[in-house]
């Protein structure tokens, strides 16, 4: 059943993100759209604050759709990123086991921040905001966090892990914002942003 709220929604939405996880978001939320990534480099970020660094990704990923963009006034390009960081240091993508569980080691019995930015691109220019939620991760002894790693193999994920799997589940004392932020989509608000978003603003 189509959600009569996206009857007159206006725009071709793309989704800029080849993330299951985001696809499943956006499909739920009740949007038609396509799937089509343009890589940039995330490695060589400049310097800015750790908090600042979800936002930069998703624009630059939105920048990278400006030729057409600029053919198609109808075309919407939405982008994000997801970062988890604790003490001004980012957990990115673990490279492999070793370094997956030290992330869950460094993160165990604290509290870190995970912040997903959106940008929405068109024609007109870019619109962004980012959303941040606390998590508090419990104790955790080696053997849970090996077996973790090894049954879920999280290396395309920000931090080594994923809010809606075990670990999630299992490990995760509290959090505080919004769950979908952690997964990888501020839904609530992005929701809000799409239906209302003006090219003009």
């Amino acid at each position: 059943m189509k959600n009569p709220a996206l009857s007159a929604f206006p725009f071709s939405l793309v989704l800029g993100s080849a993330s299951p996880r985001r696809q499943e978001l956006l499909q739920q939320l009740g949007f038609d759209f396509q799937v089509l990534v343009r890589p940039i480099d995330e490695e060589n970020l400049p310097a800015m604050p750790v908090n600042e660094v979800a936002e930069w990704l998703c624009r630059s990923k939105a920048q990278a759709f400006q030729d057409v963009l600029d053919a198609d006034p109808k075309l919407l390009v939405l982008t994000a990123d997801t970062v988890v960081w604790k003490d001004n240091t980012l957990f990115g993508k673990p490279a492999d086991r070793q370094q997956a569980i030290g992330m869950l080691m460094a993160l165990q019995g604290q509290t870190h921040q995970v912040s997903t930015a959106v940008c929405l691109g068109h024609k007109s220019g870019l619109q962004s905001f980012t959303d941040t939620a606390k998590v508090r991760v419990r104790s955790l002894n080696l053997s849970e966090i090996e077996y973790y790693v090894d049954a879920a193999q999280p290396f395309d994920k920000a931090g080594a892990y994923g809010i809606q799997e075990w670990f999630g589940m299992a490990c995760i004392e509290r959090i505080e914002g919004d769950f979908y932020t952690i997964m990888g989509l501020p839904t609530n608000k992005l929701y809000r942003a799409l239906l209302e978003f003006n090219p003009a603003v």
